[in-house]
């Protein structure tokens, strides 16, 4: 089994397209260049992104905070290969 584990900067949002590699419990509404990278990366590899794709409150998701406490981001990821539960 491989897992990659990384602080990948990424806004990950929900779209249904990408719904079996990327999940549909992103916390971002938008996304930033980084998502185009993960998603090739995903798409060339075929890896998951596991942190995404189950349910839990939003203040669980969050893996980053500002240094004034009002921006909170979910920018880190946890990737496996796919067919692993």
């Amino acid at each position: 089994m491989k897992i990659l584990l990384g602080d990948f900067n990424t806004k990950v949002v929900r779209e249904n397209i990408f719904k079996p590699t990327i999940g549909n419990e992103s916390l971002h509404q938008d996304s930033n260049d980084n998502y185009v990278r993960i998603v090739n990366f995903t798409i060339l590899n075929n890896p998951v992104v596991k942190s995404m794709m189950f349910p839990q409150r939003n203040i669980y998701k969050y893996t980053w905070n500002s240094p004034d406490g009002k921006t909170q981001n979910q920018i880190d990821c946890i990737l496996t290969e796919r067919g692993w539960h």
